[in-house]
């Protein structure tokens, strides 16, 4: 029976906890458990169109980092209300995908507070039918990597409003999210269990891993280990390329209300780069704004580097009575 390493891990660094998942799944022999938490973050799927998932106007106000994940499924929002698991271990290939095998253990641990968890449909664990986990997994040669959400006492007012967006905006071949009637943990334990915290059930929960895997043994991370999370949480994680560039092609539409008249603007983006861009609308202008929409060619669909192109133009000339701010805001 192979050695299982238990790792304690208390940053909650949402670039850096990404990144560290992808460090011990590609660097550690042996098998591994981890339990780990995010201040608020977005966190999408290997193969989303970040940009439709995520409420930009909300998240840019709020400051809420957007990470893309090694796995694929859908986006979800984590707080410190959010307690994540991650299993990597070794196997043959065809056995590495297992969902029913690595939310099992979770399930056993509520199951032993009294708290009636299922695994349903693709990737869920739920209780009463709401959905508390969601599941998703990587495969990297013969090591598989298995990550799940709980939620135990989540703001699910910020979980909405940090992931509405219009779908009508977008059109992809990204894999959409599902939204799911969700719940915390907290709210279903027994009376007994009523004043228990997140840490406290993290502690609950690594105990149990512990006791009920044999060989494991308890593993901190290395000023190494550290120093190599750091470096790939920077060149990676910590990067719009990877987080919004790695989007697959899409085409993003919205139509702005101003007092200039109303304007339509149409983007083609590959690759997180805007290709194409046109504009329709019943305003008026003194230059063509044919000019505009070559400007921004090969320009990142990226807030900050809009406003960059922009600066120093007089809006104004190509689309009358409208502000920098209100075009650019027609953009996300």
């Amino acid at each position: 029976m192979s050695k299982m390493l238990c790792i304690k891990r208390t940053n909650t660094n949402p670039y850096y906890n990404l990144a560290a998942e992808e460090y011990v799944l590609k660097n550690f022999e042996h098998d591994t458990f981890m339990l780990w938490r995010n201040e608020p973050a977005i966190i999408v799927g290997k193969h989303q169109n970040t940009l439709a998932e995520v409420n930009v106007d909300y998240v840019h106000e709020k400051n809420i980092p957007v990470v893309r994940r090694l796995s694929g499924g859908g986006a979800v929002f984590h707080d410190l209300g959010n307690l994540n698991f991650t299993f990597t271990q070794k196997g043959e290939k065809e056995e590495l995908i297992d969902f029913v095998k690595y939310t099992k253990p979770i399930i056993d641990i509520l199951k032993n507070l009294g708290v009636n968890a299922r695994f349903e449909g693709r990737n869920d664990i739920t209780i009463d039918g709401k959905k508390f986990s969601g599941n998703a997994e990587h495969v990297f040669k013969n090591h598989v990597l298995h990550h799940g959400t709980l939620l135990f006492s989540s703001q699910m007012t910020d979980l909405s409003d940090a992931l509405k967006v219009s779908e009508a905006k977008f059109k992809d071949k990204a894999v959409k999210s599902v939204k799911s009637r969700v719940t915390n943990i907290s709210e279903h334990l027994p009376e007994q269990y009523s004043g228990l915290s997140v840490l406290q059930f993290k502690d609950m929960v690594m105990d149990h891993i512990v006791n009920q895997y044999p060989n494991t043994e308890l593993y901190t991370l290395t000023e190494e280990d550290d120093k190599a999370i750091r470096e790939l949480m920077e060149k990676k994680y910590n990067t719009w390329d990877w987080n919004f560039g790695y989007s697959p092609k899409y085409n993003f539409t919205k139509t702005i209300k101003t007092n200039g008249g109303s304007i339509e603007l149409n983007l083609d983006v590959h690759n997180g780069l805007i290709k194409q861009v046109k504009i329709f609308g019943d305003y008026f202008n003194s230059e063509p704004t044919s000019e505009i929409e070559s400007f921004l060619k090969e320009t990142p669909h990226e807030h900050k580097k809009i406003t960059e192109k922009l600066n120093g133009i007089d809006i104004s000339r190509y689309f009358n009575n409208v502000t920098k701010e209100e075009l650019i805001a027609g953009m996300f």
